[in-house]
C-alpha cells in the first residue's frame, strides 16, 4: 500500500485520551500507535496537551516541574477516508473513554 498522500482533500482523525490510560501494560496512545501501523495508515501524531477538560468538567493540566494529573494527549491521524473509516471499528473497540472525530483537510 501506498501511504503517500496526494494532494487533495483527506480526513484528519483525532482521538483524544487520557495520559494514564493503559491498554495492558503499555499506554493507551501507543497501542492505538501501534494499531494504526499495523493497518497501514498514512501516518499518526501524538501531541501532549498542556491543559484541558472533558465531560466530566475535571480540568487536566500540568502542574510543578512537569508532574501532570492525567493531562490529555490526542492522536491525530490524516488519510483518506476509506483507509480511516476501515480502521474505526477496531479504534474504537481499544477506546473506552475518550473523544473521536473526524474532520475535513486538505493536503497541501
Amino acid at each position: 500500500m501506498d501511504s503517500t498522500l496526494q494532494p487533495g482533500g483527506h480526513k484528519l482523525l483525532t482521538i483524544i485520551v487520557d495520559e494514564t490510560d493503559m491498554a495492558g501494560e503499555i499506554p493507551l496512545y501507543e497501542a492505538i500507535v501501534r494499531k494504526l501501523v499495523r493497518l497501514e495508515l498514512a501516518g499518526a501524531t501524538v501531541h501532549s496537551a498542556i491543559m484541558g477538560y472533558g465531560r466530566h468538567g475535571r480540568v487536566h493540566r500540568k502542574r510543578l516541574f512537569g508532574m501532570s494529573d492525567e493531562h490529555p494527549i490526542s492522536i491525530q491521524v490524516v488519510d483518506r477516508e476509506g483507509a480511516i473509516r476501515t480502521a474505526l471499528p477496531e479504534l474504537k473497540a481499544m477506546i473506552p473513554e475518550g473523544l473521536i472525530f473526524l474532520s475535513e483537510v486538505e493536503v497541501i
